[in-house]
């Protein structure tokens, strides 16, 4: 069956400014990191995508590695494209990244040119694109100069394979100094994505001043803490959960009494809001100006579309804010 997109799909997403650039984004992007590798069901990743775009998410975000198995991801996403948005390449931002291991050898990790121009190449392949909106370095590389890895995401936008560059999980030194070397080159660095949720803070020692300071954006991942943040581990861990699982990047041990206490308190305070957990904290999260998308990924169509609920209610009281810093401390 053809897929046509919703005509007012525009009417549905707030969008907001990235940084000083000119590039706005929805104000929840969808993420490919699980759940569209070659082990997933393809239909299932064919659905979300166009549930995502008929409720105006403009955004997909991707990396070299995402799967499983490595690569996979950016290959489903590429066929869906071809499939079913053919022809609405230019209402999206497609963005992919270099950083983690990739492939075997000295050349398939962390933040060389030589990686990062190979690794580019091989997601456009696999996506079947001429371009990508956004390309990031994914992580810093302690082995490998900045100027050499900002020269590489340089070139990569004068060779036309990336419109704009951005980095991810660097600290507020290392962002400050990049971007120096980023102005020298006149590259289009416009945004940082780092990790944040209400569980995981370390972006406000210093990082989202910077970013404001910069005039850079923010899209923040794991929003839920990898379903903390969520009613999901109240009564237990389930089996199908991502804790159960021992390759997850949410380990058992992390699920601590202390934590669902916390969860338990913010589910009162979320509830009074009319809200899930999960809306509340991405809710808290959008609260910041400097915060331009938050990046979410979905296992279906129904808790994509709850998620997106949230922008229904994003505004806090200060007594609720307060309520929040206490249980979270």
């Amino acid at each position: 069956m053809t897929y046509l997109p919703k005509k007012d799909r525009y009417e549905k997403m707030k969008y907001r400014r990235c940084g000083d650039s000119g590039l706005l984004l929805p104000e929840i992007s969808l993420g490919l990191w699980h759940n569209f590798g070659h082990v997933d069901d393809y239909e299932n990743c064919r659905l979300m995508l166009q549930h995502a775009f008929d409720q105006g998410i403009t955004h997909f975000d991707l990396a070299n590695n995402y799967g499983p198995p490595p690569g996979s991801a950016e290959e489903t996403f590429g066929k869906i494209l071809k499939q079913d948005f053919e022809g609405y390449r230019d209402e999206m931002i497609i963005s992919s990244k270099a950083g983690y291991t990739m492939w075997d050898g000295p050349y398939g990790d962390w933040a060389s040119k030589k990686y990062i121009i190979a690794s580019c190449d091989q997601s456009l392949k696999r996506m079947g694109l001429e371009y990508v909106d956004i390309f990031y370095t994914h992580r810093p590389d302690p082995h490998t100069p900045l100027e050499e890895t900002a020269l590489a995401l340089d070139q990569l936008v004068k060779q036309g394979k990336a419109l704009y560059v951005g980095i991810s999980n660097y600290k507020p030194a290392e962002t400050e100094a990049i971007e120096k070397i980023f102005q020298k080159l006149r590259t289009p660095f416009i945004i940082h994505q780092p990790r944040y949720s209400m569980f995981d803070r370390w972006v406000e020692d210093g990082l989202l001043e910077t970013l404001q300071k910069l005039r850079k954006g923010a899209i923040v991942f794991s929003p839920l803490a990898q379903g903390m943040l969520t009613d999901r581990y109240l009564d237990g861990i389930p089996e199908d959960s991502r804790a159960a699982r021992e390759s997850g990047h949410l380990q058992q041990d992390a699920v601590t009494e202390e934590k669902i206490n916390k969860v338990r308190q913010l589910k009162t305070l979320s509830e009074q809001r009319g809200q899930s957990i999960a809306q509340m904290a991405i809710a808290w999260l959008l609260r910041h100006e400097v915060v331009t998308s938050v990046l979410l990924g979905a296992s279906s169509v129904k808790q994509l579309q709850q998620n997106l609920e949230t922008l229904n209610n994003t505004a806090f009281s200060q007594d609720e804010l307060d309520q929040i810093e206490i249980i979270l401390k």
